[in-house]
């Protein structure tokens, strides 16, 4: 029986670079996927047809899973799912495409490894609630890899629609009852190095929070208000003042998101005005780019609220906040040299028989 399984993509809204400081984030799954449509076949043989990439990938099941590439997700997909007892005793043939910009701050890593481990767990006959998938992709993508970064990803791709996130381990979540509309998704069409960037934030974050610390032993990035330590900051190198700086600002953007959101209430322009801010703080951090600078300000001038990168940046997207005005912000975006997406909230991934493939 041919299996499509289709695994969103996602935007962050608040809480951006503040994952992996154990924060909060509010992230929204979006209508660009990744489909993985395939069946069962002869054999114990996983093949896995690639386009989009121009590749094929064999995983032969009679054999030690061994990685053959950095971040090799397929496989380690695989492995994490025969390490959790299940066994995949069959063979499949299928293919993975994507209408979702690749390595440009979506999730489109994410959305393949949730989508790759429902698509063979539905093969499987298991349905495992969202989070718990969310929490085996995280394992497959991040932990099997000792690479830097949280849960947003894998619960808002495993879950869907608009979610806050608790990124302090174990993690957990919370639906948001609020049904925001009006975004317009950019691509500057620069390709980033995802992981260079957050591992260098998240370093530079952590020593101007240690050097802090030493200053005054109380603070806690999740509760201590600026103004407590702002004296404190003052005696630290300009540049770790200015990432602690950032990191109290955005977390303080999120709490009054997270105020308004919780409550189901929609203030269009402040919305818009925080994520603005909270672009302009990213810009400080030193993740934005010369081109997500002009897409987001061609977004703004063409009706925008509000604007802001997305992901880890130093390339990829950016998100314009434009309820009503969502195809003039497209069309400056394309005339500013980006790619736009006018993208909807969408629900979490799930799998459906395809009777073509």
């Amino acid at each position: 029986m041919p299996i499509e399984t289709i695994a969103p993509g996602r935007i962050c809204l608040f809480g951006e670079h503040q994952d992996f400081l154990n924060l909060w984030v509010i992230a929204s799954a979006i209508d660009l996927h990744i489909h993985i449509k395939g069946e069962k076949i002869k054999g114990k043989k996983l093949l896995i047809h690639l386009p989009d990439v121009n590749e094929e990938e064999i995983i032969d099941l009679e054999k030690e899973i061994r990685y053959s590439k950095p971040r090799d997700y397929l496989k380690a997909g695989v492995k994490v799912l025969l390490e959790r007892g299940y066994e995949i005793d069959f063979a499949v043939e299928c293919t993975v495409r994507g209408d979702l910009p690749i390595n440009a701050g979506v999730s489109s890593s994410s959305a393949l490894v949730v989508g790759w481990i429902k698509f063979l767990l539905t093969h499987l006959g298991v349905d495992l609630p969202p989070d718990e998938l969310a929490r085996i992709a995280h394992r497959a993508e991040v932990l099997e890899f000792n690479e830097p970064g949280g849960m947003m990803d894998h619960f808002t791709s495993s879950i869907g629609n608009t979610i806050l996130v608790d990124c302090m381990p174990p993690f957990s979540y919370q639906s948001l009852p609020v049904n925001l509309e009006g975004f317009v998704l950019g691509d500057t069409l620069e390709r980033k190095e995802t992981l260079e960037v957050l591992k260098r934030s998240h370093e530079e974050a952590e020593e101007g929070i240690k050097r802090l610390k030493e200053l005054y032993p109380p603070f806690d990035l999740r509760t201590t208000p600026l103004k407590e330590v702002e004296h404190h900051l003052k005696q630290l190198p300009a540049d770790l003042a200015d990432k602690v700086y950032v990191n109290i600002i955005n977390r303080d953007i999120f709490l009054e998101a997270r105020a308004m959101l919780e409550r189901g209430i929609i203030e269009e322009p402040r919305i818009g005005e925080l994520l603005t801010k909270h672009h302009k703080m990213l810009r400080i951090l030193g993740v934005s780019t010369p081109k997500l600078d002009i897409l987001c300000e061609a977004s703004l001038d063409a009706g925008a609220l509000g604007a802001k990168l997305v992901g880890s940046g130093g390339g990829g997207c950016m998100i314009a906040y434009a309820p009503g005005r969502e195809k003039e912000v497209a069309k400056a975006i394309e005339e500013a040299g980006g790619q736009p997406y006018i993208v909807r909230i969408e629900n979490g991934c799930y799998s459906k028989i395809s009777p073509n493939l």
